[in-house]
């Protein structure tokens, strides 16, 4: 069987370096230009960029097109593939597109409800799950084959990786649900953002009695807050998110002039009491429309310079 040759990710990790991701959402429009000064901010500090899909169900240029702009320019881009929106036949086609450009990294995802998004009468897919599509991935890539059967011309060199959320309910099962994805075959985590770091080292804990950390790699995820108004709508408005009342506090404990440094400060400190945590293999930096400011943290953490990978 042919080896697969790792994406710069994936030597990153192997060579037990922190990996630091960050992502880019794509335009509600044609124009490149979005995609590429926003990439452009941040190519230098990270190892690769994430491209969302149709994030929050709402109708963008896709993830496809978005990577390949990353890949004329140079940078190593992560495909995200929900599978809200299409079936078996639509994944593996996509999945063979990027490979034809050589993106060789994928995150596979459920992808939000369409009733959040612009198309709410829009009819979701899910002919399979999460979990089948990373199994899907690596049958394609280690067996050669599409899931009919038939041998793949060439197939792809994914990085295989997921998303994880340590903070939904019931938290009993977050564990569980990541032994799951490590038994459908997935090689990367990148988390839900972190707030509440006290439950997430817990998860981390649970995470390690189960000597899960040695069979995947794990991103923690971490976006930084604008002011205390965006910290309060995500501690009570987005499903699936913890973050703690002291954070509110801080926050709304300066002037709102300063809320958006005082969210940068307490990212960074975020990620510097999570490079302490064992199994924490590096961070994945999701400023989102503030990409500007992924140098500056990324810098201030002792991230940067990226090494060098051959």
């Amino acid at each position: 069987m042919k080896v697969k040759t790792p994406s710069k990710l994936e030597k990153v990790l192997a060579a037990g370096h922190f990996a630091v991701t960050s992502e880019c959402g794509p335009p509600r429009g044609s124009d490149p230009e979005v995609v590429i000064e926003k990439a452009n901010l941040i190519k230098d500090h990270v190892d690769v960029v994430n491209i969302t899909d149709n994030q929050t169900s709402v109708t963008r240029m896709c993830s496809l097109a978005a990577c390949i702009r990353l890949k004329l320019m140079g940078v190593e881009p992560v495909l995200q593939m929900v599978t809200r929106d299409r079936n078996r036949i639509a994944l593996q086609s996509d999945i063979l597109g990027a490979a034809s450009f050589d993106i060789n990294n994928i995150l596979c995802l459920s992808g939000d409800h369409q009733s959040f998004g612009d198309c709410a009468q829009g009819q979701n897919v899910h002919d399979i799950d999460s979990m089948q599509l990373i199994q899907t991935v690596r049958h394609m890539r280690d067996e050669g084959k599409f899931l009919g059967g038939d041998d793949i011309k060439r197939p792809p060199e994914m990085f295989v990786g997921a998303a994880a959320n340590p903070f939904a309910d019931p938290f009993e099962i977050r564990v569980p649900r990541l032994a799951k994805k490590i038994a459908a075959g997935v090689e990367f985590i990148q988390t839900q953002c972190i707030y509440n770091l006290d439950k997430f080292e817990e998860w981390m804990k649970l995470v390690r009695e189960r000597g899960l950390h040695e069979k995947v790699y794990i991103l923690a995820g971490m976006t930084p807050m604008k002011s205390a108004g965006m910290a309060r709508y995500m501690k009570n408005r987005v499903p699936g998110m913890d973050v703690p009342e002291e954070l509110v506090k801080r926050l709304a404990g300066v002037p709102k002039k300063e809320q958006a440094q005082e969210g940068i400060n307490i990212c960074i400190e975020s990620i510097q009491r999570l490079k302490e945590v064992e199994g924490v293999r590096g961070f994945h930096v999701m400023a989102i429309e503030w990409e500007e400011k992924v140098p500056e943290i990324v810098e201030s953490t002792g991230l940067y310079p990226r090494p060098e990978v051959d």
